[in-house]
């Protein structure tokens, strides 16, 4: 099975830019999601994740940001190639900085030991959704 056949399937659709804009809105509503928790009850998740209730306030603001900001980008019809990479380059950083995070810098508990790899995961499989995508666009242009 090809590469592009998976992603069809995934986005239940052959159209790769209605692919790659199919995965960049799941991306804005997980990411917006996401940040809004995060912002909304940066305290008790705080707790609940072991992370300083003041980082995650600001982390959910910048995810909220993000989150529409990725939005944007997909909802064009034609979404630009320089917007997605950076869309995947900031989700490469943010996957690898969360994975940093845990290992070198937070002292989470049980539920942040799972969660912060976890979306760390998520998201890395958002921009190689989205690499794809747009690789499989080019590539049929």
């Amino acid at each position: 099975m090809t590469a592009t056949a998976l992603l069809a399937g995934l986005a239940r659709t052959d159209d790769t830019t209605r692919m790659l804009r199919r995965f960049l809105a799941l991306d804005a509503v997980v990411t917006g999601g996401n940040g809004l928790v995060y912002a909304a009850a940066s305290g008790p998740v705080g707790r609940l994740l072991g992370v300083d209730s003041g980082l995650l306030l600001g982390l959910g603001v910048f995810l909220v940001a993000f989150g529409i900001g990725v939005g944007l980008i997909g909802s064009r019809p034609e979404p630009a190639p320089g917007a997605v990479k950076a869309v995947i380059d900031a989700n490469i950083v943010w996957a690898v900085v969360s994975l940093l995070s845990v290992a070198l810098w937070f002292d989470p508990t049980t539920a942040g030991a799972v969660w912060i790899p976890v979306q760390a995961v998520t998201v890395a499989g958002f921009a190689a959704l989205q690499w794809t995508a747009l690789r499989s666009g080019a590539a049929h242009r």
